[in-house]
């Protein structure tokens, strides 16, 4: 009798870039966060009018040092709290 042998999937792990986006700080009051308002211009499918689409991110921002108006790129990492799951790469101070 011969044993048949089962092979498991072994199809390599779907690998994606994390996700890294735009937008302005709107809050710093809490500690080691700031939230991040990031605005889209999409277009409806179905009815083809543009919105702007408007979300908050709260991202990581080690030493509080991003203030409220200053443009953030945040990247996507590890769940860092309940709400947190992004991190401040990268800052350009407004100007004024």
């Amino acid at each position: 009798m011969e044993k048949k042998v089962i092979q498991k999937n072994t199809a390599p792990a779907k690998v994606t870039m994390p996700k890294t986006l735009n937008g302005v700080v709107v809050s710093d009051k809490m500690k080691d966060t700031v939230v991040v308002l990031v605005e889209r211009y999409v277009k409806h499918p179905k009815y083809q009018k543009f919105l702007n689409i408007r979300k908050r991110f709260k991202a990581h921002d080690a030493g509080n040092t991003q203030k409220i108006g200053d443009k953030v790129t945040i990247k996507e990492c590890r769940p860092i709290s309940k709400d947190k799951h992004f991190m401040v790469v990268k800052a350009t101070a407004e100007t004024k």
